[in-house]
């Protein structure tokens, strides 16, 4: 590994070294400020080349995003043909001028960076030179403390180890707890930001959860593999966390994803300042799907003694239930007279009813038939 990535580890150490020059200038050189900052202005001169590779991957992104549901079809319809189904996918690709490694480009550019100063990290904890730094420059590194905790130390580091670096195994656990926390959080930050502000809802696709997966993979990825890094590297990635959850934040405000949340807040911003002129016509039934939208009352709900009771009074007070109970007693006698009676009216209101059909359908049909001297 130091073959291959030696001279990186020189490069890094050189950026490290000149930047410390300069905050040498401002703070005491051997401090954690003047360490620490050369840390983090070497994460934010890496970002800065990886911008256009950040412009990729948004574009890729996006394009990926926008071909979900051709790639379902192809799946669908080629799944039993798996080769067919790499080929039209690749054709596909090919003909909207999308790289589906794109979106990783960032990462895949950021990491011999990461793992060469992982490296000379390591190398100052055991006392070894790396690169450019010379004894001099090592003995300065091993006395710079952030917080308490030395740049070389790691969460799992023994009692021993810590203390030959000038710290306490308690001021270290703290700080590196501290700041893996803060990476967890700023990394499940930005990715609910793009999930919730920079993705047009409108088109379920396996993508979506894909990236809602990975919003609560990348935080326990960074818990577990943060207590194996040195404090300096801690540093590095925070700091590249913090500088892509602005980032996000700033391409997200200009430049939204079509159909999303963070595009139409756009478009309202725009509208307040002029720059979009809607027609007349849009304008008009907008106001009107608004005004019909406050106007529509919703059903006020009854209590459950007028539901019950189909909305008359409720059945369940005690004086209500005694006037029902004399009355039916009163009219217990009458009952058999009013059911003959009942039934006699339904007999003639049935004769009559049946007479005004027959008469009904006679007209329909025209003559009607005599009837059989049978029945007569």
């Amino acid at each position: 590994m130091d073959t291959i990535l030696g001279p990186l580890y020189i490069a890094v150490s050189w950026i490290i070294v000149q930047f410390h020059s300069f905050y040498s200038l401002i703070f005491d050189k051997d401090s954690g400020a003047a360490w620490g900052l050369s840390i983090v202005s070497l994460v934010v001169l890496i970002r800065i080349c990886l911008i256009p590779l950040f412009v990729k991957q948004i574009k890729s992104t996006r394009n990926m995003q926008a071909l979900q549901p051709k790639m379902k079809a192809i799946q669908e319809r080629y799944k039993s043909d798996k080769q067919r189904q790499s080929e039209e996918m690749m054709k596909l690709y090919k003909e909207t001028g999308t790289n589906p490694l794109s979106s990783c480009l960032p990462i895949l550019a950021q990491s011999p960076f990461f793992i060469s100063l992982y490296q000379v990290l390591s190398h100052i904890a055991q006392n070894k030179t790396v690169g450019v730094i010379d004894q001099p420059l090592l003995e300065s590194a091993q006395k710079a403390h952030i917080f308490g905790a030395p740049l070389a130390a790691k969460f799992m580091d023994s009692a021993e180890k810590i203390q030959s670096l000038g710290a306490s195994v308690i001021d270290v656990r703290v700080v590196t707890i501290i700041m893996i926390v803060l990476m967890s959080a700023s990394q499940f930050y930005t990715q609910r930001q793009l999930m919730t502000k920079n993705v047009d809802l409108t088109v379920k696709t396996p993508f979506m959860q894909q990236q809602k997966m990975l919003m609560y993979v990348f935080p326990i990825m960074f818990a577990v593999f943060g207590i194996n890094f040195p404090v300096g590297v801690l540093v590095y990635w925070l700091t590249t966390n913090v500088w892509t959850m602005g980032q996000q934040m700033f391409v997200i405000r200009r430049n939204p994803t079509p159909g999303s949340k963070a595009f139409e807040e756009r478009q309202e911003r725009l509208r307040a300042q002029g720059k979009i002129v809607e027609a007349p016509a849009e304008i008009a039934a907008k106001k009107a799907a608004e005004e019909a939208r406050q106007n529509r009352q919703q059903p006020k709900r009854q209590p459950k003694s007028k539901r019950q009771t189909g909305g008359s009074a409720p059945a369940g007070s005690a004086q209500t239930r005694t006037r029902a109970g004399s009355a039916s007693q009163s009219t217990g006698a009458k009952k058999p007279s009013l059911e003959k009676k009942d039934a006699q009216d339904g007999k003639e209101k049935g004769d009559s009813a049946s007479g005004s059909r027959t008469a009904k359908s006679g007209q329909r049909k025209g003559q009607q038939r005599p009837k059989h001297p049978s029945k007569k």
